[in-house]
């Protein structure tokens, strides 16, 4: 629930006003579903409700970004973390994207290697987010590289051209990486046209590509393209898919010879 408001609420913003149809739309939802996300996202102050849709509001970068979405489901991400993390070798370099899931993992790789890996060497972790560093700086075990560039207002990202200019220095063994949508058609894509670029840029320097994400963002088209199904390896997400496109996007994943690794829902849980 709380993951389809927040790809609503980044739509909403990263258009600036968008109709119930074209949500409906994108999210893969009947358009009722939509209006009551929309009345939740207005009651926080992030959106004004118009007629048949809904306007973006200029309110301050750190209520309406990483600071607010962190909170929401907040146990999905930790699952979601723990299974990525369990896909690290001891040893081995990995790129660590921005965004509040791949946040959950570098806690997550924290707790695994913080304490060294047996003899097996540091874990060698470069970050395209000031919020990663933050869980990795100071852990022993772990030799965290922080890669240049300008932190986004309200996400912390690091994008420009200095970002670009490091990651073509530099070749990882895993790229894990956050993303906004997916879709059978569209591929991989997000909603900030430098968070895609410097994705973009993060693929072509990895050896393989592990994509963390909860399941509301599968049938999703976002605003730019990251790249094609296969630009993956694997695939971390949560629950089963919900809606045509959702399930359409599931199977050409793996059809695409995309890994999906599907963690445990809160209902398949242990009480």
């Amino acid at each position: 629930m709380h993951d389809r408001l927040d790809l609503t609420l980044r739509l909403v913003r990263g258009s600036g006003r968008l109709t119930l149809a074209d949500l409906a739309g994108r999210l893969g939802v009947s358009e009722m579903t939509v209006r009551r996300d929309l009345d939740q996202l207005q009651e926080q102050g992030l959106v004004r409700r118009v007629r048949g849709g809904a306007v973006a509001l200029d309110v301050p970068s750190d209520e309406a970004g990483f600071a607010v979405r962190e909170q929401w489901q907040a146990a999905t991400k930790a699952r979601l973390a723990r299974a990525a993390a369990e896909l690290i070798t001891p040893g081995g370099t990995v790129l660590l994207d921005a965004g509040t899931t791949t946040a959950a993992v570098a806690a997550a790789l924290a707790a695994r290697f913080g304490a060294g890996a047996g003899g097996a060497g540091p874990l060698t972790v470069a970050v395209l987010s000031l919020q990663a560093a933050v869980r990795l700086a100071d852990q022993p075990g772990i030799r965290l590289l922080i890669l240049g560039g300008e932190s986004r207002a309200g996400e912390r990202s690091l994008v420009g051209p200095l970002t670009l200019s490091a990651l073509d220095q530099l070749r990882f063994d895993t790229f894990v990486m956050s993303i906004g949508a997916v879709h059978h058609e569209l591929g991989w894509s997000e909603f900030d046209l430098d968070d895609a670029a410097v994705k973009r840029a993060a693929l072509r320097r990895a050896g393989r590509t592990v994509v963390v994400a909860d399941a509301t963002k599968l049938g999703v088209q976002a605003f730019a393209r990251v790249g094609p199904l296969d630009a993956a390896d694997t695939f971390v997400t949560s629950g089963a898919p919900s809606g045509a496109a959702a399930t359409e996007t599931l199977a050409a994943l793996r059809a695409a010879g995309v890994d999906v690794i599907t963690t445990e829902t809160p209902e398949e849980l242990p009480s």
